[in-house]
């Protein structure tokens, strides 16, 4: 239900810091921007420690809707956004059935459309997510989707990689893709190297997705279209990116906090938890994924938001690949503004902006007339992990019982408070 809602002495950040003033929200829209501001109101929200954020943008989540639900379902998925100040996610096709028809994304379009997330289904490159037969693009976009992709597994066939990228280009769909050779794979389940050597486990060797953002980048340079790199987690991909950028290709690219903020060091003690595809790499991996962050070769911070029941991921060696990631994805990603990599407007550019500019979505502003969709954030409030208040159905979270410094306080869409953290004391 949209209330009034004034929040005074807020700051804003969007593209630049702005000085702090009072906002006031009605009917689903901020109608004043100023100082001193005493409109009668339904909420009144005392802003002096918070920053207001366009509403966060997450280009890459699993929501295991519809098929998979004892994981995540549509409404859990859209609740954890919200904790982390999240308010719009594209969502990937690999669930059961996946979204290669007409009737699957409606049925997602129409179950989120109460949340207050705006949920954008990606849908299949390849029907069934089976590399051979190419989806009716054109319905699945009147349907509603905002991308396709096979997330969950490469397009094996280069010929079929190539003939989608034209396909959905004319169609002026994005194309997102999984990078990895799995005849490199080969069953492996964690980094090859230290990892797997320590743990005496098969190994995924970087070259698996190396080889294959090398393929797409080639493709998408003979076709003349845009390719987006999903979760990028090595050096190589890294370099490879930065010099098909630099010569003009149209690519894109995504990373996750935790492949800039840890190592494969932290599976060594077989927590599961901590397993997901791509592997955490080594430190050098790590530093090249910063530094593709920093100097603009990675686009966007992503979450990969990939849940999965408790006792699924009980046996180290047997458990599925994933973590899951909204609600902790601003509180680590803000690592980088403490330790002063980035600015607050540059942390924003990254997780709001590129990711619906990539997408072609609307963009969100704080702005007199539009629409009241905002996070705001307490930048200096440390809290610690507690898994079991997460607010996904899963519990795989890889920062849990460690210590973050920032958090989503209020998140509010279309004018209404979403989400509160009760334990926040305003």
């Amino acid at each position: 239900m949209k209330q009034t809602i004034r929040i005074e002495n807020i700051r804003i950040v969007q593209h630049a810091v702005l000085p702090r003033c009072d906002m006031l929200i009605r009917d689903g829209k901020i109608v004043k921007l100023g100082q001193a501001l005493t409109d009668p109101a339904d909420l009144v929200i005392d802003g002096s420690r918070l920053t207001a954020l366009p509403g966060l943008f997450d280009m890459h989540v699993h929501l295991r809707d519809p098929g998979q639900t004892h994981k995540e379902d549509i409404l859990t998925g859209a609740a954890a956004a919200l904790a982390g100040g999240i308010t719009g996610v594209a969502c990937m096709p690999n669930t059961s059935p996946a979204i290669d028809s007409v009737e699957t994304v409606r049925y997602i379009r129409e179950k989120a459309a109460q949340t207050g997330v705006d949920v954008h289904p990606v849908g299949c490159i390849t029907k069934g997510l089976k590399g051979e037969t190419l989806c009716d693009y054109a319905a699945l976009k009147d349907a509603g989707i905002c991308a396709v992709s096979d997330d969950g597994r490469p397009v094996e066939c280069a010929e079929t990689m190539r003939t989608a990228l034209i396909r959905a280009h004319e169609l002026g769909i994005p194309v997102i893709s999984h990078c990895e050779d799995m005849s490199i794979i080969a069953g492996g389940i964690v980094n090859r190297g230290l990892a797997s050597e320590t743990l005496g486990v098969k190994g995924m060797d970087r070259a698996s997705e190396d080889y294959i953002t090398a393929r797409e980048i080639i493709l998408a340079a003979s076709t003349d279209t845009p390719i987006h790199i999903a979760h990028v987690s090595t050096k190589g991909s890294v370099e490879i990116i930065r010099q098909a950028k630099a010569h003009g290709v149209k690519v894109t690219c995504e990373t996750c906090p935790h492949y800039f903020l840890m190592t494969e060091e932290a599976v060594l003690g077989r927590d599961a938890d901590y397993r997901m595809n791509p592997p955490l790499r080594t430190e050098e991996d790590r530093r090249a994924v910063l530094e593709g962050i920093l100097d603009g070769t990675i686009d966007c911070i992503v979450t990969d938001h990939a849940p999965h029941a408790l006792e699924e991921k009980a046996d180290f060696a047997h458990a599925p690949n994933g973590v899951i990631g909204m609600e902790t994805s601003l509180a680590a990603s803000l690592k980088l503004v403490h330790a002063g990599y980035l600015t607050l407007p540059q942390l924003v550019e990254r997780m709001a902006i590129r990711p619906r500019q990539i997408l072609g979505l609307p963009q969100v502003q704080i702005a007199v007339g539009e629409r009241a969709d905002l996070t705001l954030v307490d930048t200096d409030y440390a809290w610690t992990v507690e898994p079991e208040k997460m607010h996904s159905k899963a519990r795989n979270v890889i920062w849990k019982g460690k210590t973050l410094v920032g958090k989503p306080v209020y998140t509010i869409t279309d004018g209404a408070v979403r989400y509160q953290d009760m334990d926040y004391n305003v």
